[in-house]
Formats: structure tokens, C-alpha cells, sequence
């Protein structure tokens, strides 16, 4: 079959990995300049490693991710350095990944532990997903873990993360988290760049052809079979199949044959966007070697992470640059997707100062803005009617995107899961 893939991120590559390999011929269209997705990176003339324009790791239980990495042979190029992880608590910031930070954390009496302690272990080894999303996550964790711990540790990542609709997510998604998610964080010697760029190269050397900056305008129904996709160019290339692994709202856009009932229910998926600043600072920003910081909105932080990137890489690696990122879920009407880089630099240096009283302006050598709508599908309670099949109405058109993965959260590892097993699909069908 000739294949065509919309979207050159980790899950189309890894799609068009499977379809090569079982023999067909495959073209991916990528509208960036790059392949990568959101885990694409970028990089400066001193550094060794690029970085990702949105934070990105991996699990130490991302099974999909490192499986693929291992049929690729590259496994000794994955790294899981062991960072810290920290939470706000009475303006100061404390440890909390691990059974003995939750026992000296100062903001756990004796029950708040134990109820930490066993709803979790329940969460993450006796709990089924499926009723959990009947109700929502703010209703649920408040009941489990009390007020006291939900208000101090749930309840402000929630909104940060979902703003407006916290509320209204459901408890599914949270478990997801808690069931799937550990400590250890990974990443690729050379970081996700060099892993992206050099899957391409190994795909091209296996006779996929892909195509950046080439924004596939139009998917239709060919004249006898098949599929036909329209390129910037008005240029047409035909297909037997085509797989599809951008946003929702990119796919109904491309896709206007599709059913109303079909289109109408990509329409309907809420998500949210991310506006993420990368600063490259001369000092370190952490001196105690934190690496991410949970800030609640409510404490008057403008972003939702702080993440200090080179204290769980080495900043030898960016020729000694400390690289910081900034980072948020917005939806995509807040002023923060207008603001410009300027604007938004000047709201944030006053809060890293609440980081290191010591941070002056003058230490950042340079920042970086970047912006996607499409960066966290928000759940709602009983979201798994709402989730759009992979083989849609049209045929030879498939989907697989990060709205679908449910109830898993998004990320590579399950990017990778969704879109081999649709790749499974159109070779049996």
C-alpha cells in the first residue's frame, strides 16, 4: 500500500516504522521544519544537546517508548538521572516524591500521612479507572485524602492545569497518573531533538519519504479508491490509506467529508493550551539542586512549573548555561497567547527572585517563547463516550492523537502506544 502520515512527531514516525517495515511505501507530511512534534527541540552553536521547546522525559515505566527505542538498538542512549521534585508549602519549598519526603514533609499531621499513604497505594494498585471517571477528580480526591492534603497538594495542580474546567475533569484521569507515572525521569543522550532527527534518518535510510514544512490542506475521498491529500502547492498525491495524528480540530479542518456526527465530536474535545518560556541563565537558579517546582497559582506564581532543567542534566552540556523553563496551561483565549516575548519576560522575572532571593535580571543571557493551542486534552466525566474512533467514517482515513489515549495522560510513551496500534488496524483492515 502507499501510506500517507499527517504529523512527523514521535507517534507518526513510530506508525511509519511498522508500515515499512511490513513492506509498504510511506510518505510523512510534517508542517514544522523539523521532525519531533511537541517533543521537538531546539539548540544553540555552544551546546552539546539540544533542548525541548516544551518540557519533555520519560517514565521509567514508559514500556511502549522504550521498546520501540530498543527494536531501534539505542537503549544505551536512554538516561534516568534521579532529580528532585518539590512542592510549595507555607512559602517555602519541600521534597514530596518519595515514602520518606511524605514522612518529614512539615505539612502532614499523623492522619494526613496515612491517608496519603493508603489512597495512593489504593489508586495505584487496587483501583479500575473505569468507575473512577463517573465522578470528578475535585469531588473524589477531596473525600479520599481530606481537605487539608487535597487543598495543599491536589487541588492547586488541578487548576493549574486545567484553569477554568478543573472542576469539571474526572477522577479517571487522575489515576492514570498515579498508576502510571514514577520518579525515575528519562531522557536521550543528545536530548529529544537528536532522538527525533535520527529516527527520521533511520526511517529515510528504509525508503520513508518525509516532507517539512508541508502543511497537508485537504484530505478527500479519491476519484475510484483510495485517498487524495492536498498540499500547500495545490499539488495532489494519492494514497490507499492515510493516518492522521495531529489535533482534533486539525483533522476536521482537513477532513470536511467526514460525517456531521463525526465532525461534531471532534469539535466538541476540550483541551488546553501551553505557553512555555526557556530562559538560559549564567547562575543556577536552585542552589539546592531542585528540578521541577509545583506552584499554585493562588500563591501569586504566574506560571504553573518552574522547571530547572540543568539541575537534572548537566549544564556542561549547554556550555554552561542554566536553562530554566516557565511554563503553563492556558486556554487559548488567555492574554498570555497574545502577550508578546517581552511582555511576558517582564511578568515573569519577579518571580524567580521568590526562587533565589539573589536572581537579578541581569543573569538571564537570553529567552525563548513558545506556544502551542493543542497541549492537554481535558477529560470530562464519562469522557470515554466521548473519545472519537481511530478508523473514521472516511474510508482509508485513520486518527490516532493524544485526545484519544484516554485514560491515559499525554505523552511519547502513549503516543507511541496509540498510534502502532492504529498502524496494527489499517494493516489488518
Amino acid at each position: 500500500m502507499r501510506i500517507a502520515i499527517v504529523g512527523a512527531g514521535i507517534g507518526g514516525m513510530a506508525a511509519a516504522w511498522d508500515f515499512v517495515r511490513a513492506g509498504h511505501t510511506v510518505t510523512i507530511y510534517e508542517a514544522a521544519d523539523a521532525v519531533g512534534g511537541l517533543a521537538a527541540g531546539f539548540k544553540e552553536p555552544n551546546w552539546q544537546w539540544s533542548v525541548e521547546k516544551f518540557y519533555h522525559h520519560w517514565f521509567g515505566s514508559d514500556a511502549d517508548m522504550l521498546g520501540l527505542i530498543d527494536e531501534l538498538g539505542w537503549r544505551s542512549e536512554v538516561i534516568f538521572p534521579r532529580p528532585k521534585t518539590v512542592v510549595y508549602y507555607q512559602d517555602r519549598f519541600y521534597p514530596l516524591d518519595s515514602p520518606l519526603a511524605a514522612l518529614t514533609f512539615p505539612g502532614f499531621g499523623l492522619l494526613d500521612m496515612a491517608r496519603f499513604g493508603f489512597v495512593t497505594i489504593y489508586l495505584r494498585y487496587l483501583a479500575s479507572w473505569k468507575p473512577l471517571e463517573r465522578v470528578t477528580a475535585d469531588e473524589w480526591l477531596r473525600k479520599a485524602y481530606g481537605e487539608r492534603v487535597y487543598g495543599m497538594m491536589f487541588e492547586p495542580m488541578l487548576q493549574g492545569k486545567f484553569g477554568p474546567h478543573y472542576q469539571d475533569v474526572n477522577m479517571a484521569w487522575f489515576w492514570a497518573r498515579i498508576k502510571a507515572r514514577t520518579t525515575r525521569l528519562g531522557t536521550f543522550v543528545g536530548g529529544f531533538q537528536a532522538f527525533s532527527d535520527r529516527f527520521a534518518q533511520e526511517l529515510q535510510r528504509r525508503g520513508v519519504t518525509i516532507r517539512l514544512a508541508t502543511a497537508v490542506q485537504g484530505i478527500r475521498k479519491g476519484a475510484q479508491a483510495g485517498l487524495d491529500v492536498t498540499l500547500p502547492d495545490g499539488e495532489v498525491e494519492h494514497f490507499d490509506r492515510c493516518l492522521v495524528t495531529v489535533s482534533p480540530a486539525a483533522l476536521a479542518k482537513m477532513a470536511p467529508e467526514l460525517p456531521e456526527a463525526y465532525l461534531s465530536g471532534l469539535l466538541r474535545l476540550k483541551s488546553m493550551g501551553a505557553v512555555v518560556m526557556v530562559l538560559a541563565l549564567r547562575h543556577q537558579l536552585s542552589t539546592q539542586g531542585y528540578y521541577w517546582f509545583n506552584l499554585p497559582k493562588r500563591a501569586g506564581y504566574p506560571f504553573l512549573a518552574l522547571v530547572e532543567h540543568t539541575n537534572f542534566l548537566s549544564p556542561e552540556y549547554f556550555g554552561g548555561d542554566r536553562i530554566v523553563y516557565c511554563g503553563d496551561y492556558l486556554d487559548t483565549s488567555h492574554e498570555n497567547f497574545r502577550l508578546t516575548q517581552e511582555e511576558l519576560l517582564e511578568r515573569i522575572l519577579p518571580a524567580l527572585a521568590r526562587i533565589n532571593p539573589d536572581f537579578r535580571p541581569d543573569w538571564v543571557r537570553k529567552s525563548w517563547l513558545f506556544r502551542t493551542t493543542y497541549a492537554q486534552p481535558v477529560p470530562l466525566v464519562g469522557h470515554s463516550a466521548n473519545i472519537p474512533e481511530t478508523k473514521t467514517p472516511l474510508d482509508g482515513l485513520y486518527f490516532a492523537s493524544m485526545s484519544q489515549v484516554y485514560p491515559w495522560d499525554r505523552g511519547t510513551n502513549f503516543a507511541v502506544q496509540i498510534a502502532r496500534r492504529v498502524a496494527r488496524q489499517m494493516l489488518s483492515d
